[in-house]
């Protein structure tokens, strides 16, 4: 059972999202969030049925639309890219901190089921970025799971978009799907060059305690597979899961043709980790 929510940020920002738990299965179930990437929702190809799935493991979990990814009310389109413009990982994580305390008012249907003391978050892309920054000795994160994560916050941007954005004030990228030219603006080149060292995905999975999944297809880009690596050997004792054979989609699409083996082992190995980190 899904239950679509909306929570104001602010009079002109909302996060959008859905929680995704079998009440069938009783209380104190361990809860998951999950942060899609860099032009990215909540409703993309395979992620509503990801949730699904892992609801059906006994994890609650809740997808979000972050508040300034760019997509609104329609939840499938782009059609907020003034927002898109100045998001940040700053932003993001805001919303990662607002999104748990409204989980800890027990304000959704169903809420009452949720153990939120075996609170763990997973990002995709991007979202892995958002998943280590806002989790990693967070004491209220159990544990993080990254699914073809970034371990350089910077690698959105490439040596020609970072000089538009400085001669012009925005730059654009291509959104491959839509063929949309997506604006970003000094806000968020700012937001990574001035927290350079806080945002620092090594250094901060080399200080965390919590446990750590790093689930890697082998033929993503490779500047992934080499991060997933990185990630790896930086950490105490990360679990890196690599999945023979998978893309950065995990091989699906949008939109969502049907499940595929690597997608499966995703899940799987993501279910196990939880349930088996639990307390």
């Amino acid at each position: 059972m899904s239950h679509p929510f909306q929570i104001p940020v602010d009079d002109n920002l909302t996060i959008r999202g859905d929680l995704h738990l079998d009440e069938s299965l009783g209380e104190n179930q361990p809860t998951l969030i999950f942060c899609h990437g860099f032009k990215g929702f909540k409703d993309w190809g395979s992620f509503p049925y990801v949730a699904e799935q892992l609801s059906k493991h006994g994890i609650a979990t809740v997808r979000i639309n972050f508040s300034c990814n760019g997509v609104g009310e329609s939840l499938t389109e782009f059609d907020e890219l003034e927002k898109f413009a100045v998001n940040t990982y700053a932003r993001e994580v805001a919303d990662l901190e607002v999104l748990v305390d409204f989980l800890h008012k027990q304000e959704l249907p169903g809420s009452e089921k949720l153990n939120l003391s075996n609170l763990f978050i997973v990002g995709h892309s991007k979202g892995g970025g958002d998943a280590i920054l806002f989790g990693a000795g967070n004491p209220l994160v159990r544990g993080i799971i990254t699914w073809n994560g970034v371990a350089d916050v910077a690698k959105i941007f490439s040596p020609q978009l970072r000089r538009d954005i400085r001669e012009n004030g925005v730059g654009y990228v291509i959104n491959g799907r839509t063929g949309q030219q997506m604006p970003m603006r000094t806000v968020t080149l700012d937001d990574v060059e001035q927290n350079a060292e806080a945002y620092d995905l090594l250094a901060k999975v080399a200080q965390m305690k919590q446990p750590l999944l790093i689930v890697q297809g082998d033929e993503d880009h490779q500047a992934l597979v080499t991060g997933a690596q990185k990630l790896a050997d930086a950490s105490q004792g990360a679990e890196l899961h690599w999945i023979t054979g998978g893309g950065h989609t995990w091989n699906t699409k949008h939109p969502f043709e049907g499940t595929t083996k690597e997608l499966e082992e995703a899940i799987e190995v993501t279910a196990r980790f939880v349930l088996e980190k639990s307390v």
